[in-house]
């Protein structure tokens, strides 16, 4: 075993990333203050090639020298949109027939680890601010809510953490089917 060469790995260049078939998923940032967690959003979203990421409320956007630090040149191959309300791009998903999926501990959420993506629908997956969570009306504009089972003493994990552990499963699921 050996590690893989930078030339060995079959990466795309931006043009060729952005000619790529996207998966149908979206990702919406609900008021996320952390800039190095933008920029880990758009790296996330660039490695599962998401359709597109919305930066919602508060959520700083590109260009900034705190999200590139961590993008590493994402946010210029992800496709990504600015709402100033996070239930603005809630309702124009909605529209475009999205199921609308908030990750938060809320009742009636369901466990991760229980979730069955239907592939005939397209999801958008939100993530909520780093302090507070997923804001209560978002969560009431939700369709349904998804909980990652945790066992420690600390009851949620950094937003790039869960974001990566989410789509992981969803991409994972889409490979097994």
């Amino acid at each position: 075993m050996r590690k893989l060469e930078m030339h060995e790995l079959g990466r795309k260049s931006a043009e060729e990333f952005k000619e790529t078939k996207k998966n149908p998923v979206v990702v919406i940032l609900d008021n996320v203050r952390s800039m190095n967690n933008v920029g880990s959003a758009f790296r996330t979203s660039d490695a599962f090639a998401i359709e597109k990421l919305y930066l919602c409320g508060i959520t700083a956007r590109p260009p900034h020298r705190d999200i590139q630090k961590t993008a590493l040149g994402a946010q210029d191959t992800v496709t990504w949109e600015h709402f100033e309300e996070t239930t603005q791009a809630i309702e124009k998903l909605k529209e475009e027939g999205y199921t609308i999926v908030c990750v938060e501990q809320v009742t009636d959420s369901v466990m991760l680890n229980d979730f069955e993506p239907d592939f005939d629908k397209k999801y958008a997956f939100i993530f909520g601010h780093e302090a507070f969570g997923v804001d209560e009306k978002v969560v009431e504009c939700s369709d349904m809510a998804l909980e990652i089972p945790q066992f420690g003493t600390k009851h949620s994990l950094n937003i790039s953490v869960t974001m990566g552990v989410v789509l992981w499963h969803y991409m994972n699921a889409s490979l097994s089917k």
